[in-house]
């Protein structure tokens, strides 16, 4: 039943060779460059800001960085253990994407993106949870119009994504301060040039 479920989605959303080329290439670049946005974020979020801000936003990178490494982590081993090949490797509709033919189940960019999104719905701002779960959405539709993922790929990171902002809660509340602390020692050593030039905070 899921996979004729997955296969009807597909074929509803997979682009074709009569698709708008406009669209296609616009596909493209969200697929492959929207991506970008987690590290700008997280680097940017660690480095500057309001200096009443800093604190708070380096607890939500750190959360962040630890649910994502939960997060690809259990993609890699589900991937492994439930191995799902991509459509095109199937030989079903159309792909506009160069891709590896490896293993589609669950998605990697659409676990990445749904975890960073869900973080900051929980951790950060509703507006910024929204912005990005709207991005990780985006995401998620090019890769099935591309012809490179199924649906249930995406669903699956959006879970895996769900289960690992759980987990990074629960240690955040565990070994949060502790790992506050220990990052900001290991990053006033490394950066005590630019941050005694001001270029980024303390």
């Amino acid at each position: 039943m899921l996979e004729t479920l997955n296969l009807s989605l597909f074929d509803l959303i997979n682009a074709t060779p009569a698709s708008p080329a406009w669209l296609i290439q616009a596909a493209i670049f969200i697929a492959k460059d929207l991506i970008h946005i987690v590290p700008v974020l997280i680097v940017t979020l660690w480095l500057w800001g309001p200096r009443h801000q800093v604190d708070s936003q380096r607890h939500l990178v750190i959360r962040t960085a630890i649910a994502l490494a939960i997060s690809m982590t259990v993609s890699w081993l589900l991937g492994q253990t439930f191995p799902h090949d991509r459509p095109f490797v199937d030989g079903i509709g159309y792909h506009f994407l160069k891709h590896a033919p490896d293993y589609s189940w669950p998605s990697d960019h659409g676990t990445v993106i749904f975890t960073f999104a869900l973080a900051f719905l929980f951790w950060h701002r509703l507006w910024s949870g929204l912005m990005l779960f709207t991005v990780a959405c985006a995401v998620a539709w090019s890769r099935i119009y591309l012809g490179v993922h199924w649906p249930l790929d995406m669903v699956g990171g959006l879970l895996v994504g769900l289960l690992s902002c759980l987990s990074a809660q629960i240690i955040g509340n565990v070994w949060g301060a502790a790992l506050h602390r220990f990052c900001c020692r290991v990053y006033r050593f490394c950066f005590a040039l630019p941050i005694r030039k001001g270029w980024v905070r303390d």
